[in-house]
């Protein structure tokens, strides 16, 4: 029982005139995370010209980030709660700028990809905080606000980051990509200094162990995995026998985490929750369908740049409609959802999402950037405004209130998880293709993504046929995933009316 005269107790960490210096650092430290996930696939064609980096040093460069941010971001949520959202937060915004000047310094492509793995563990304690953060430090009546401007800002660094980086890269050359990592200097080290000099520490919320086992397991499954598939250092495809030694051990590595998570008695991903049908439904359709998204959009720059001979700046103007589609329609979407249900909206737009690829796989050969690829990613845009709102509301309805947080966190990092695996395995896939349609020219020293210099007419239109092979053979295959993510949609997600 509290004693007489105990005062109430602030529901907030934060004092009233200190709130809108973690708002600042929490919209600070998600556009770092936000401008380099959104700019490195058009930076990636300048990467490999300027380090002389291989297809498969490409996909490392992205999977050697995912794979931690994927695998730690549940430990990272909890860790949180553990010890304190300000220290954690800070930690990782800490982690991340250090990690970043590295990537923007790096002297070979080998740096770069140790360091982008260690900005995915800052990453990981970093992105979990940004919204914790502001949920713990403002009172409910003003939370809605505060997440507004987050979100409005987020949207706004997505939707321009690439435009402004594509324009970067046309105008100073290859080595520009270092500015893509650079500017999180400036940016995490005035969230930082904010979080230290002006936000009060917090206590922590929780005192369960984290599960540093199931952490462990899931990072090692994940990377022999993603190795299986993308090999080292290579342009062309890993052996057979490399394929099947790897992924078999990362399949087992991921079934020990499985078990794991089952038995321990604080599990990082509860899996009681895949026992609810529309969850698990979601989690499904989250990841095939952003399988299909990270595949087709990682690879399109380096068949625009490198294939098809457009600047960064024409690229990132032709992929600038997708985010403001979903930035504008996402609201709309959200009251389709509350009306019809989850599963309508969702459906169709990921048939729309479906229909655009197959657009792109169709219409490659022709090299229209602007009378094709332009309205194609109109199209993709629209549809994948149907998918985000809705998708959102289907998992956190799905479960219990006390359950918001982890069914939150278990769906972002899926759709990292989908977007690792679809680098390694469409890399994978394009280099094959690419190999194959160059037939007796397949002694030429030209790689898919990659421009080439000096070759004959002749030459340099097989190398342009085997891109464009290439590439619809990825568009095609994941606009047939999209349209299983419909499937799944439709059969396990809520249908009202």
């Amino acid at each position: 029982m509290a004693e007489a005269g105990a005062q109430t107790v602030e529901p907030t960490f934060c004092p009233q005139s200190r709130r809108i210096y973690v708002l600042v650092a929490a919209i600070l430290a998600s556009s770092m995370a936000f401008i380099d996930g959104s700019v490195l696939s058009i930076a990636i064609p300048s990467l490999r010209a300027d380090l002389g980096a291989t297809l498969a040093d490409a996909q490392w460069v992205s999977n050697g980030y995912l794979l931690f941010l994927g695998s730690l971001l549940l430990l990272g949520g909890a860790a949180g709660d553990r010890f304190g959202l300000r220290l954690v937060f800070g930690l990782g915004i800490g982690v991340f700028v250090a990690a970043s000047m590295v990537c923007a310094l790096a002297p070979q492509v080998g740096v770069l990809i140790v360091a982008r793995a260690v900005q995915g563990i800052g990453a990981a304690l970093m992105i979990p905080g940004s919204l914790a953060i502001i949920a713990k430090a403002y009172p409910k009546a003003e939370r809605g606000r505060a997440i507004g401007t987050w979100a409005a800002a987020s949207s706004l660094t997505t939707i321009m980051g690439p435009v402004l980086g594509g324009f970067v890269l046309t105008a100073l050359g290859d080595w520009s990509w270092r500015l893509v990592f650079a500017i999180n200097l400036p940016l995490g080290g005035i969230a930082l200094a904010l979080l230290i000099l002006r936000v009060p520490v917090d206590g922590a919320r929780a005192r369960r162990k984290l599960d540093i086992v199931g952490a462990v397991l899931a990072s090692l499954g994940l990377m022999l995995l993603a190795f299986g598939l993308t090999g080292s250092g290579s342009e062309s495809v890993p052996p057979l026998s490399h394929i099947v030694i790897y992924c078999c051990a990362g399949l087992l590595s991921l079934a020990w985490f499985v078990w794991w998570e089952l038995w321990t008695e604080h599990p990082m991903l509860p899996l009681r929750l895949f026992t609810i049908r529309q969850f698990s439904g979601a989690n499904a359709l989250t990841f095939i369908l952003y399988f299909a998204l990270t595949g087709t959009t990682f690879y399109l720059p380096m068949t625009l740049i490198g294939g098809w001979g457009a600047s960064p700046a024409e690229v990132s103007m032709v992929m600038l409609p997708f985010g403001v589609a979903i930035a504008l329609l996402s609201g709309l979407s959200g009251r389709w959802a509350d009306r019809f249900g989850a599963g309508p909206p969702i459906t169709v737009g990921a048939v729309w999402v479906g229909l655009a690829f197959a657009g792109l796989a169709v219409t490659a050969p022709l090299q229209q950037i602007w009378q094709a690829v332009l309205p194609l990613m109109c199209m993709a845009g629209v549809g994948m405004a149907l998918v985000v709102s809705p998708l959102s509301t289907a998992v956190m309805t799905a479960v219990d209130d006390d359950d918001t947080g982890i069914a939150s966190g278990t769906n972002n990092a899926v759709s990292r998880v989908a977007g690792l695996v679809a680098v390694a395995a469409m890399g994978m896939l394009a280099a094959l293709v690419f190999e194959r349609a160059l037939g007796g020219a397949a002694e030429l020293p030209v790689y898919f993504g990659l421009a080439a210099d000096g070759l004959s007419p002749q030459d340099e239109a097989m190398r342009q046929l085997a891109t464009n092979a290439a590439f619809s053979t990825i568009a095609y295959f994941n606009a047939g995933l999209c349209l299983a993510s419909a499937v799944v949609a439709w059969l396990t997600l809520e249908r009202k009316g």
